[in-house]
């Protein structure tokens, strides 16, 4: 190993000498121990050598000639089950668990606001969105499984904890590294309400995204079972549009249709889908996409302005898919009117038994 880089929560970047090439490497130190300079690490290069956006790094598997010390005895849990890496953690809705007298009978998320997004980088725009309408609110995040298993792997999310934007995190599935471990999308989203005291959610996949250029095959599809977890809850769902003027590819300009199959054919359940209100004929087109949406939601024009100030102001460097702020300002904008949105619910009173909320 040539040296040590940077480092942030669960995380350590290094530069390995492989040969006579120097390659961008990551650790995970609760799972690998903390490699020094001089060690001999072994990689794992499947993600570097395909040239992935998001995976590229090479991934520590192992320091050889310094095992870490045996972890703590915690937790039933299983993440990233039965794999070399596995990590044993201890679950909130687990029976040893202090949270489990809390979580054994919760049932109800009691009209809370859940923001759903497909991508990891939705994210900060989201909250962008939320502090620019509320700025106490108390947010915490749930990451699933469909991207990144390790929160660690997400630096946005530690630079959002030490800026104050998340109160709190939650890993449900595979994903594993939150403030709170949970089975499942539903026992998540009841820890971050019961347990963590959310006044908002904000649910996406982890960093990364698998599409396989078909209808179904993306595992952003994760969206529309959120919606319907939320609202089997309770909760009140807002959905995030994944929308493009950049792109260049064509199922992703406009409304990527990654939102349209997620909302329109996966969720059952009623969600306010935001539809950011852009000008000119990219904003007339997007909102005639979104119409099909309204036989299963609420379709909710969300004004825009305010929300490039609030976007720029934000803790870390916005980026989807390589494009910066100015470069696909549409995607961060409709991140941010979702926010908006729901940021304008938590003092709403929730719905009455058996009634919709308008």
């Amino acid at each position: 190993m040539a040296q040590v880089g940077r480092s942030w929560a669960g995380a350590l970047e290094l530069t390995v000498m492989v040969g006579e090439q120097p390659v961008r490497a990551l650790a995970y130190p609760d799972l690998v121990g903390t490699p020094v300079a001089g060690d001999r690490v072994l990689l794992n290069v499947g993600a570097l050598d395909r040239g992935l956006g998001t995976g590229g790094y090479a991934l520590v598997v192992a320091v050889p000639d310094r095992l870490p010390e045996d972890p703590p005895e915690r937790g039933h849990l299983v993440k990233a089950r039965y794999t070399p890496l596995q990590a044993m953690v201890l679950g909130a809705d687990e029976q040893d668990s202090p949270d489990h007298d809390v979580l054994r009978d919760a049932d109800d998320l009691f009209g809370t606001p859940v923001v759903v997004a497909d991508l990891h980088s939705a994210l900060p725009a989201v909250l962008a969105g939320v502090y620019e309408a509320r700025p106490t609110t108390r947010v915490v995040y749930v990451m699933t499984d469909g991207g990144a298993l390790p929160l660690a792997f997400s630096r946005s999310v530690a630079t959002l904890r030490d800026a104050g934007w998340l109160s709190g995190t939650v890993t449900v599935g595979q994903a594993y590294g939150g403030d709170r471990e949970a089975v499942t999308v539903h026992t998540g989203l009841l820890t971050a309400v019961h347990v963590l005291a959310a006044e908002l959610v904000v649910i996406t996949q982890g960093p990364g995204n698998l599409g396989t250029g078909t209808r179904w095959g993306f595992s952003g599809v994760q969206s529309g079972e959120a919606v319907n977890a939320i609202g089997t809850l309770g909760g009140r769902a807002v959905a995030s549009l994944r929308i493009s003027e950049a792109d260049p590819r064509p199922r992703h300009r406009g409304i990527s249709h990654h939102s349209l199959t997620a909302y329109g054919r996966v969720a059952l359940q009623p969600a306010d889908v935001v539809v950011p209100d852009l000008s000119g004929d990219f904003g007339d087109a997007v909102r005639d996409a979104a119409e099909p949406l309204k036989a299963r939601h609420r379709v909710v024009r969300v004004g825009v302005d305010g929300l490039y100030d609030a976007l720029q102001a934000a803790p870390i460097k916005l980026s989807t898919m390589g494009r910066a702020l100015d470069e696909d300002r549409a995607y961060f904008e409709a991140a941010a009117a979702a926010g908006r949105h729901a940021a304008r619910l938590v003092d709403v009173p929730p719905p009455g038994v058996g009634s919709q909320y308008s």
